[in-house]
This record gives structure tokens, sequence and C-alpha cells, in this order.
């Protein structure tokens, strides 16, 4: 294995000491730990699988801010879990609101982070299909942990926020025509932001309850109507242009940076 493959590894190492951290200051049961650290090395073997398979020279400044994001993701996952659990709230009560205040924190920062890596990406020079495909894996997998997480404050429906994105991938796999290049949209990422920004509002708690089912109420709406519009993109092309997307031909196209 080549010297870059290794590099996201030094991540996951930092993750772990992290987690250690954090498990220091606030009860974290292993279940939690274990859920998070693996998030960290499942998420590392792809990305190391895709850097071999693409022959990458280099891991490159944006990427690297990208696994910064995905190890902070790999701390809120534990804390998730441990909320979920009731791990953190075990002892005297200031250790659920400190729970909730470095649950907020993590996830704030790596929001933050998710408008850096694309900027350091153009500066830098280094745009690539991997980068662009880790990049949206990371945001996919937090909305989704937020999801979770909001589940308490919301309800279960708050879940179809996070599952669109892969209710999306297994309709691809079915449907061989929904894996077409989507056309650039900005959109998507705004979306992706204002979504993940509004689940964490939800999580800090700092609204009434029925500000909080307005607020996740309002960023399901946003989040269908972006893949909404894509859905209807895709069946559009291949109502007027079958040729295009025919079975032969899709099934030899892997997803761009652009798919969903």
């Amino acid at each position: 294995m080549e010297k870059v493959q290794w590099v996201p590894w030094w991540w996951v190492a930092a993750g772990a000491g992290g987690l250690v951290a954090i498990g220091a200051a606030i009860p974290m049961s292993p279940t939690a730990v274990a859920l998070g650290l693996s998030y960290l090395v499942v998420s590392t073997v792809l990305l190391t699988v895709g850097l071999r398979r693409r022959g990458a020279l280099r891991f490159g400044p944006a990427n690297a801010v990208t696994a910064t994001r995905s190890m902070l993701v790999g701390l809120v996952t534990a804390l998730t879990v441990a909320a979920l659990e009731g791990a953190a709230v075990e002892g005297a009560a200031g250790e659920g609101a400190a729970s909730t205040v470095l649950f907020v924190t993590l996830v704030a920062c790596a929001l933050a982070l998710d408008g850096v890596d694309g900027y350091v990406a153009r500066r830098t020079a280094s745009e690539s299909e991997l980068g662009a495909r880790f990049d949206m894996e990371v945001d996919a997998f937090l909305l989704l942990v937020l999801c979770v997480y909001d589940v308490r404050f919301v309800g279960w429906w708050v879940l179809s926020i996070g599952l669109l994105r892969y209710a999306f991938v297994v309709a691809g796999a079915v449907l061989p025509w929904m894996r077409r290049t989507l056309p650039p949209r900005y959109w998507r990422k705004v979306v992706t932001a204002v979504c993940g920004i509004a689940l964490t509002v939800v999580a800090a708690q700092v609204l009434p309850p029925e500000a909080n089912l307005a607020v996740a109420a309002a960023a399901m709406l946003l989040m269908l109507e972006s893949f909404g519009r894509d859905v209807t993109w895709l069946v559009r092309l291949n109502l007027s242009g079958r040729a295009l997307v025919s079975l032969e031909r899709a099934s030899t196209t892997s997803p761009p940076p652009e798919s969903r």
C-alpha cells in the first residue's frame, strides 16, 4: 500500500483519542464508543480503497479538511448513541447538559468545516471526484446522525430527512437510469447546510417543543424539494431519451461526483 493510502488513518487515531477524552469527562457505554469507532474505521477503509483505485499520489489539503469533519462525525455518533442509551445522564444532571453542549459544539464545527473543504480544493487546484464523493457521504451521514439524535424531541418521522439520501442510492441500485449524472446545482449544498443547522437547533433544545417541530418539518420539506427536483429531472431524461439510459450503458457507468 502506498504511503498516501495510510494518511487517512491518522484521523482514525485522532478520533480514537477524542473518544477516550470524551469518555473521561462524560459517561459513555462501550457500545457508544464502539459504534463511533466503527464509523471511523469503515469510512476510512472505503476512502483508502478509493485512493488505491484512483492511484492517488497525495491526500491533499481539501481531503484533510473533510477527514477532520469525518472524525468529528465519529465523535458525534458516539455521543448520539450515549444520549439514546441514557448513559450520558446517569450521573449528575449537569452531565446531560454538558453532553448536549459538547454535541452541539462538535456538530457546529463539522458544519462550519463543510464550507471550507470545497474552498480549499478550489484554491489549491485539488478538486477530485473522490474528494467530492467523500464530502457528500460525510454530509449524508452527519444528517442521519442528527436525525437519530432528534428523534427524542420531534418523533421518528424526522429520520426521513437523513434516510432520503440512502433511499436514493437504493433506488439507483434497482433502477439503473437513477444513476445518471445530475446537472450541477448549488442548491443541493445549501439545502444540506440549512437542514444540518435546523437539526442542530433542535438538538440544542433552545426552542419550545412546537418550534422544534416546525423547524424539523421545514427541514424535511426542503430536503423533499431538493430530492424531488432531481428525481423529476431523471424521470424526464429517462422518458425522453431511453437510448441514453439503456440498461447496458447505465450498468457500466459509475456514480459521478454530482450523483446523489
